[in-house]
């Protein structure tokens, strides 16, 4: 249910943020609203949603971390040459607000960032699919966490200092100044659609987990993967889930809020608390044994801590929804 929880995370909102963009680069004047960008791309997801199989996926699969590596290459060497020039807006790294809402804000980011790093999750859900299990999630997680830090690491570093505290949750976003372009629009363009592009994929990988979990219960093992009997219930699970992420992210496009309501509530539990609390159920070490006492503390203080980043998404969606509204043009 892992990937469930990252579509209306990011998948459906991006894409719709990274079109519009585009849209605005084109069309300046143009009327066109986030949520309309945000359904077009949903459509598309809806399209490629029907793929049969995770197996059916390793090309995509491929062009996705070669999409990821290509845009995170020209978004930092945009943020770099943005900051080296004058072109760049007055850099200011000081921490905005008052000292309750920066402690909050501590625990509103860890919870964005279990977000963000927490992905290594899907690839152990989805070498549990199938055989041998313990070679793939290995090669998964080595491959995940070396992408992970050359890609997010690269693009959080350059983009804050380009920008400061001025950095958008989508920084392509400050590529635009009062829609003057920063950098040529060519640039511009290419790194969109390269961000385009590898969002349709990712979408597909990360629903492929629930996809998996739903036509189990519901199709028919022993008909043929292309008869009537499975096709039906297929094609009408993997469009709910996709007409139900693109509803809710369109409906809320609030990426820094979604993203730490999930990594509190979502990613935390999942990849910090569980993990531990189910080896030390299943293996049952020594209460007095080291292995024991480390995974009983890591427990607890994820608890302690997602506890309070639970708190304080919250909060921050209670102090946020005064300015926001549904289906608003972020």
């Amino acid at each position: 249910m892992e990937s469930l929880f990252c579509w209306p995370k990011s998948v459906p909102l991006l894409g719709g943020q990274c079109m519009k963009a585009v849209y605005l680069l084109s069309n300046p004047t143009g009327t066109m609203k986030l949520y309309e960008f945000v359904i077009i791309f949903g459509c598309l997801m809806l399209f490629l949603a029907q793929i049969p199989s995770f197996h059916s996926l390793r090309h995509i699969n491929l062009v996705s971390v070669v999409l990821c590596l290509a845009y995170s290459v020209c978004t930092a060497a945009a943020c770099i040459y943005i900051g080296s020039s004058s072109k760049g807006p007055h850099k200011d790294y000081s921490l905005k607000g008052n000292t309750q809402n920066r402690v909050f804000g501590v625990f509103n980011a860890n919870a964005i960032i279990a977000t963000t790093f927490g992905n290594g999750i899907i690839p152990e859900i989805q070498a549990t699919i199938a055989p041998p299990v313990k070679g793939k999630m290995f090669k998964g997680l080595c491959l995940c966490y070396a992408v992970v830090i050359m890609t997010f690491s690269s693009v959080a570093i350059s983009g804050y200092w380009a920008f400061g505290n001025q950095a958008e949750g989508l920084i392509l976003s400050n590529f635009l100044d009062d829609g003057k372009p920063l950098v040529p629009k060519w640039f511009i363009f290419m790194t969109n659609i390269f961000t385009i592009l590898q969002l349709s994929a990712v979408g597909v990988v990360y629903l492929q987990p629930t996809n998996e979990v739903l036509e189990r219960a519901f199709v028919d093992p022993t008909s043929k993967e292309f008869s009537t009997r499975n096709v039906i219930p297929r094609v009408i699970f993997r469009s709910l889930s996709v007409v139900v992420a693109t509803t809710i992210a369109a409906m809320l496009p609030f990426f820094g809020d979604i993203n730490s309501v999930i990594g509190a509530f979502g990613f935390i539990p999942l990849d910090f608390i569980l993990p531990v609390v189910f080896y030390n159920l299943t293996f049952k070490p020594s209460k007095k044994s080291p292995i024991f006492l480390l995974n009983t503390t890591i427990a607890v203080v994820f608890s302690i801590l997602g506890v309070i980043a639970a708190i304080a998404a919250v909060r921050q969606i209670s102090l946020d929804a005064k300015s926001y509204r549904l289906f608003a043009n972020v």
